[in-house]
């Protein structure tokens, strides 16, 4: 596949920001009254003001126009129509067939995989209606009280942002745990004060291979016999599987009856409105999953039928890539004023840094710009007393996502004005600043002067939604998805592949029966380089004290 056409519209974008680097945002707004009523857009219930960034009318125009030259039209739409877009891996990708509606038809390979997914949806809700009820008991007979769902990266970030994410929708009579780490914290900590009769393992592994995953769930079922006292016929009543390995689910003691399955044309980081979003269902229930998809499924529309100017995903996702190709911005924050949303940000890392963190393009070539902005944050107001210094006064160009909701689920007196006061400040506070003579008119000394200036033109979007509900929840997640798309088709890269979560994971497992202490000298030879020799000498020997 050749690099995309868009050459010209790049450079006529160098050429723009050559003019425009330096105009502060105080200069923008003050020669355009309505600027703020202007840079706006609103789509499937979110409302984005982008007015606080350092672009002009010109530099939207431009950007547009960089997409059209990428065929950004055509991308989206091969991605909605099956076709194989993930290169490296042959692969369709088609997270937005989780969420279509059930009449709706997708071919992959001439086959519509709309009816596996309602399927699956449907056995979800069956087997959720069933534990939430009572119905579902475990091998003492008791009802399952506690979920603890075991996976790693997609199959564990999206569950627990989810679940953190609804908590107020979830049901407050069940305990809901997540194991990733191999770390035997991780899982030491997650049961400690569970009832192994009450407590029912979610297993998530595509291939039911996955080293950390299944570490955690061969412990977790070692655990659950030792505290049964019970042969093996406890584990079908006591764990469940999403896999696509029927041999290996069944030899662990599963009950394929119990296995959910997804597709090869679901990632990992897109998955977590599919089975491997089980546990999320059996906390809010099957309606609020519904909800959940039904928002997926509005920013989706909104994303493929929208115009360009007034696409949400399409305008933050080259607003991004201009801060990161043009000003050099290395990394992105966001800042959640949700305490429901305070996994959000970990949630964002895996997916724009998996996806687009990528050196070629898709025709294997090196890629000719920076791929791939370092994604972060916490909710506010815990940043502004943490990290928000760095980001006012220090000297690097951090572009802000500040995200916000005009109800909340939990009205106390002032406490939500407050914290919406906080969001609309901060933005104000980043784009215009404080001069030096606003300083000096407070009467500060002129020594002081200095530290108390802050610069701004620090950019940031504001998006505000109504409410933290399973549907806003869904078109959250699906704005972010695609905006990362966007800037994976201007840069024409795979934002689709993982190759390079693979090369660590295949050293350890060569390095881990070399750490066996009785292995010592007399073991076959290290052949790694000498500083991971002399690491793994040095861990043999302090662990035989």
């Amino acid at each position: 596949m050749d690099a995309p056409d868009n050459h010209s519209a790049w450079s006529a974008l160098e050429a723009h920001y050559a003019t425009v680097r330096d105009t502060h945002l105080r200069e923008l707004f003050a020669k355009d009254a309505e600027r703020g009523e202007r840079l706006n857009a609103e789509g499937a219930g979110v409302f984005l003001d982008y007015s606080k960034n350092r672009v002009t009318g010109e530099t939207i125009k431009l950007l547009l126009n960089l997409a059209e030259a990428s065929n950004l039209r055509g991308r989206i739409e091969a991605m909605f129509t099956g076709e194989k877009i993930n290169v490296s891996e042959n692969r369709a990708v088609l997270h937005v067939a989780l969420r279509a509606p059930a009449d709706a038809s997708i071919l992959v390979d001439g086959k519509n995989v709309v009816p596996e997914v309602h399927a699956t949806l449907d056995k979800m809700t069956a087997f959720g209606d069933r534990v939430r009820s009572g119905e579902w008991k475990g091998h003492t007979g008791k009802r399952i009280r506690n979920v603890v769902n075991v996976g790693i990266g997609g199959s564990d970030l999206g569950p627990v942002m989810a679940y953190e994410a609804l908590r107020s929708y979830s049901r407050r009579d069940m305990t809901f745990r997540f194991v990733s780490n191999i770390d035997g914290t991780d899982f030491a900590e997650a049961v400690i004060d569970l009832d192994a009769a009450e407590t029912l393992f979610v297993i998530s592994s595509k291939t039911f291979t996955t080293l950390e995953t299944m570490t955690n769930a061969h412990t977790a079922r070692a655990w659950l016999l030792g505290k049964l006292k019970s042969d093996e016929t406890a584990v079908a009543k006591h764990f469940v599987a999403v896999s696509t390995n029927a041999a290996e689910v069944s030899k662990f003691g599963i009950d394929t009856a119990n296995m959910f399955g997804f597709w090869d044309w679901v990632g990992g980081r897109y998955s977590m409105d599919s089975a491997i979003g089980l546990s999320t269902m059996l906390a809010i229930g099957p309606v609020h999953f519904t909800q959940m998809l039904l928002g997926f499924h509005e920013m989706d529309d909104h994303f493929r039928t929208t115009p360009f100017a007034d696409n949400l995903p399409v305008l933050m996702g080259l607003i991004s890539l201009w801060y990161n190709d043009f000003f050099g911005a290395q990394t992105v924050a966001v800042l959640p004023y949700e305490q429901y949303l305070k996994r959000f940000p970990a949630y964002l890392q895996q997916l724009t840094m998996e996806s687009n963190g990528k050196h070629v393009q898709l025709n294997g070539k090196a890629v000719e710009h920076e791929t791939g902005q370092i994604y972060w944050g916490e909710p506010g107001t815990n940043g502004q007393h943490s990290f928000y210094q760095l980001i006012h006064q220090g000297t690097r160009l951090i572009p802000c996502d500040f995200i916000a909701f005009i109800k909340t689920r939990n009205p106390l007196g002032a406490h939500h004005d407050i914290l919406i006061a906080n969001v609309f400040a901060q933005g104000e506070a980043l784009a215009f600043g404080k001069t030096p003579d606003q300083v000096k008119a407070e009467g500060t000394p002129d020594w002081l002067v200095p530290h108390r200036v802050f610069e701004g033109n620090r950019p940031s979007n504001t998006l505000l939604v109504d409410e933290l509900t399973p549907a806003a929840l869904g078109k959250l997640v699906a704005l972010y998805e695609h905006s990362v798309f966007v800037q994976g088709v201007i840069w024409n890269i795979d934002s689709f592949d993982q190759w390079g979560v693979e090369l660590g994971k295949v050293l350890a497992v060569n390095i881990i029966p070399e750490l066996d202490a009785t292995q010592g000298e007399m073991g076959a030879p290290l052949a790694h380089d000498s500083s991971t020799n002399a690491l793994i000498r040095r861990y043999r020997t302090q662990k035989e004290n």
